[in-house]
């Protein structure tokens, strides 16, 4: 575990001083809350605090799949264009220890982002309440949402050299399970019920509206399991290139 989190606090200080990541999560913060001000908070008619808040949350979620695009894309890919992912796979450190230190650190920063929008629900005690239960848990599910997410940029970028080519191809497969949902509109039996299952957004439905449910944690927690486990494997097979 010491491995782990060493790794971590070394991608975590890579990311806090370089300018790169500032760049993204004050380019999220602005976007998000600009979306928040013209969709949530400027309705023309009067709404209730809960349907401003599920707003809030169903625009964090999105900015939460796009931050992680943009933080992992170089958590890889940038050890092996520099050539430092020699080092990392002669060290002491197993390549499921890499894989999670790097994938720890990504969710460092999407926690600091996270924590940084704060301000926005807050604003809604202005002239309205705010159920403290349904705060906690719309953060939990965009905290799920961006763990899965963060989990498939890890992965992406274990596949590429190229910074560029890995955001890509996390979009791309953001974007896929993003539209599992639409596409179980289309099919039959069973294949639609997987496509539903699949659908990553799907499970955050509830927690923008405060309903805690542990099936979409679980699925969460399982896919940044299975994708954290496919980088794992992506650079065992690196060793032996």
């Amino acid at each position: 575990m010491s491995h782990v989190l060493t790794i971590a606090r070394r991608d975590l200080g890579a990311y806090l001083h370089g300018y790169t990541a500032y760049v993204i999560i004050a380019g999220i913060l602005f976007v998000q809350g600009l979306l928040f001000n013209t969709f949530a908070l400027g309705a023309e008619t009067a709404r209730y605090s809960h349907e401003v808040l599920e707003d809030f949350f169903y625009i964090a979620g999105g900015c939460a799949m796009t931050a992680s695009v943009l933080l992992t894309m170089r958590s890889l890919a940038e050890e092996q264009a520099t050539g430092t992912d020699v080092l990392l796979r002669t060290s002491v450190a197993s390549d499921a220890q890499v894989v999670l230190g790097k994938y720890l650190a990504a969710m460092g920063m999407m926690t600091l982002l996270t924590a940084l929008t704060l301000y926005m629900p807050m604003l809604v005690f202005v002239n309205g309440k705010v159920s403290v239960a349904h705060l906690a848990v719309g953060y939990l599910g965009v905290l799920g949402l961006g763990s899965a997410c963060t989990a498939i940029g890890v992965f992406g970028s274990s596949l590429f050299r190229n910074q560029m080519a890995a955001g890509i191809f996390t979009a791309i497969v953001v974007v896929t399970i993003l539209t599992a949902w639409q596409l179980a509109d289309i099919t039959e039996p069973p294949f639609s019920s997987v496509f539903e299952y699949s659908a990553i957004f799907r499970h955050f439905m509830d927690f923008r509206e405060g309903i805690l449910r542990v099936s979409s944690l679980v699925y969460y927690g399982s896919l940044t399991s299975l994708f954290l486990y496919l980088a794992t494997r992506i650079l065992e097979g690196r060793r032996w290139e």
